[in-house]
């Protein structure tokens, strides 16, 4: 079975499946492909033919790929991804200032993401990258599985990933209260938690960030406090703590990269259960390709001053 699948299985057949399912429609699958429809009918029966399953349910709603469908569409991502992933390492090969890599990270963590891109475009100028930004890990973690993404920086919740993921951890940081350098509270040198809850908050809503913000106040047996502001719009948040009359909570690196912030600083308040690797994952027995281990070498680099801290 495994040599008539090789010998009569090819890659346009199973491209043709994915733009089936994508489209849910033969007849619109045909137009994206630029096709006849029976050439469609024919294609996705001659694969039931050969696995010898049916990988299609028909109705008046559209098409919809059945069990068998969905497990040979999953594994034809991975395919297709490292058919991609071959080409890239082909053309890095020839030229190794040239390639894509793609990024996702949580809001917080493009600082750090950004810093790394900035180093890289100084010596590589021709490789190109795209930024995925997201509130929420999971869509992350989804995107990354689905290899829509090469790997995430994230901040991770301990230090051992799910069991489908590798990490590298590249350093450990804590969240730090943040306000103006023209904030009162800098005149004071040891500040309590609770000290602060009638103030002014900035906060992101309810996403990654908040869980471990949340965790903050909880060591300190204290409730949430409310929010005058809730924005995942970093430049509002920045703009308003550097009125001097606003108080917020981001990671400590972000107040260092590319260089010392220079409005705002942290007050004198320590929260040790804050503080959680930062890494790089990736997915496990997929191969990353060069552009890719050259960001992953570079990040090391950018890590290297808050890894020693």
């Amino acid at each position: 079975m495994d040599q008539r699948i090789v010998r009569r299985l090819k890659l346009r057949d199973l491209h043709t499946l994915q733009a089936v399912v994508q489209c849910r429609s033969m007849a619109k699958a045909a137009t994206l492909l630029a096709i006849t429809q029976p050439a469609i009918s024919k294609t996705i029966s001659e694969i039931e033919h050969t696995i010898g399953v049916p990988l299609l349910d028909r109705s008046p709603r559209g098409v919809t790929p059945t069990a068998y469908g969905e497990a040979l569409l999953k594994h034809s991502l991975a395919i297709f991804d490292e058919l991609r992933q071959s080409i890239e390492e082909i053309e890095f090969l020839s030229d190794p200032t040239i390639g894509e890599v793609r990024i996702g990270s949580p809001e917080p963590l493009t600082a750090f993401v950004a810093a790394v891109i900035d180093r890289m475009t100084r010596r590589y100028p021709q490789i190109t990258y795209q930024v995925v930004a997201a509130s929420d890990s999971e869509r992350l973690y989804r995107e990354l599985r689905e290899r829509k993404i090469d790997l995430v920086v994230t901040r991770m919740a301990t230090r051992q990933p799910e069991h489908d993921l590798d990490a590298e951890i590249l350093f450990e940081d804590a969240l730090a209260v943040v306000a103006a350098k023209s904030n009162r509270w800098h005149r004071t040198r040891k500040i309590d938690l609770a000290d602060l809850m009638a103030e002014h908050w900035v906060f992101t809503p309810d996403d990654f960030l908040m869980s471990f913000v949340k965790e903050a106040f909880a060591a300190r047996d204290l409730q949430l406090p409310k929010a005058t502001v809730s924005s995942l719009s970093l430049a509002v948040r920045t703009s308003l703590l550097a009125t001097g009359r606003f108080i917020g909570i981001f990671p400590s690196f972000m107040l260092k990269l590319p260089k010392p912030h220079p409005d705002l600083k942290p007050l004198a308040v320590s929260l040790p259960t804050t503080q959680r690797p930062i890494g790089i994952l990736t997915l496990k027995k997929r191969t990353l390709s060069p552009v890719g281990r050259l960001f992953v070498e570079n990040a090391r680099q950018v890590a290297r001053p808050f890894a020693r801290n």
